[in-house]
């Protein structure tokens, strides 16, 4: 999910999301591999960026047995995956802020794709450090109320429970924001109680929006975002456009 999970980018994206269903298993999957390799265990109990990760993949409804299996593929003595993360960080059309986090095997094919797109799309690809000081780590998850079936005032009270920091009833979406090391745990309390999300991730939460008002700028950033997306190598675009 791009920039902040507000509920009105979740229903926009929905369509698309879900006709790139199986790419997104494929990026998660790739999560999940290098979660395992540096944390020295298939077992999210010992293992919290693993966790993380099934938390985000069981949010996009990614099968168990998908997880599981690859989970031992990533403990297999045979599995030759070796990706290491790599973060990018530019501006795009009007001065929006962007960061890329990707996860690559080839540096040398990941970094001109990236700085490609900038370009292509009227941005500019920045030094390490140039818009990350503007967002902030936090663990996001957003439960779907559309049908009013949950009660505001309780969900309220269990997520605060939990550990949560921050509740916010944004019309049918409940968004609860938590401390980033928080975040399993919450996410955990809160599937005892039988709650699903329709997002959950420790994401990059901008401190503040950018509105665009030309047309060409609009266009180019939404161009910014799909042809970043659609890069096998990236696997999540944060940026403050406040695009409703």
């Amino acid at each position: 999910m791009s920039g902040h999970s507000k509920w009105h980018n979740i229903q926009k994206t929905k369509g698309a999301a879900d006709a790139k269903r199986s790419a997104a298993f494929t990026k998660i999957a790739r999560e999940i591999i290098v979660a395992v390799k540096e944390g020295g265990s298939g077992d999210p109990n010992n293992n919290s960026r693993l966790a993380t990760v099934i938390a985000k993949a069981k949010a996009v409804n990614m099968p168990n047995d998908n997880i599981k299996r690859t989970i031992d593929k990533a403990l297999g003595a045979g599995n030759t995956d070796n990706y290491e993360a790599v973060t990018y960080e530019g501006y795009g059309p009007g001065g929006v802020a962007v960061i890329v986090e990707a996860l690559t095997d080839n540096r040398q094919r990941t970094a001109p794709e990236v700085r490609h797109a900038f370009d292509k799309c009227n941005g500019n690809l920045g030094a390490i450090g140039c818009v990350s000081w503007s967002f902030d780590k936090k663990g996001v998850i957003v439960i779907d109320n559309e049908d009013g079936d949950l009660d505001e005032d309780t969900v309220m009270e269990d997520a605060l429970e939990a550990g949560a920091a921050v509740f916010e009833a944004d019309g049918p979406a409940l968004e609860i924001t938590c401390d980033p090391d928080a975040f399993n745990d919450v996410v955990k309390a809160l599937e005892a109680k039988g709650y699903t999300f329709v997002t959950a991730e420790v994401e990059m939460v901008p401190q503040n929006y950018i509105t665009l008002t030309g047309e060409g700028d609009v266009k180019n950033m939404q161009k910014l975002i799909d042809m970043l997306e659609d890069s096998d190598d990236v696997q999540n675009v944060w940026h403050n456009w406040d695009n409703d």
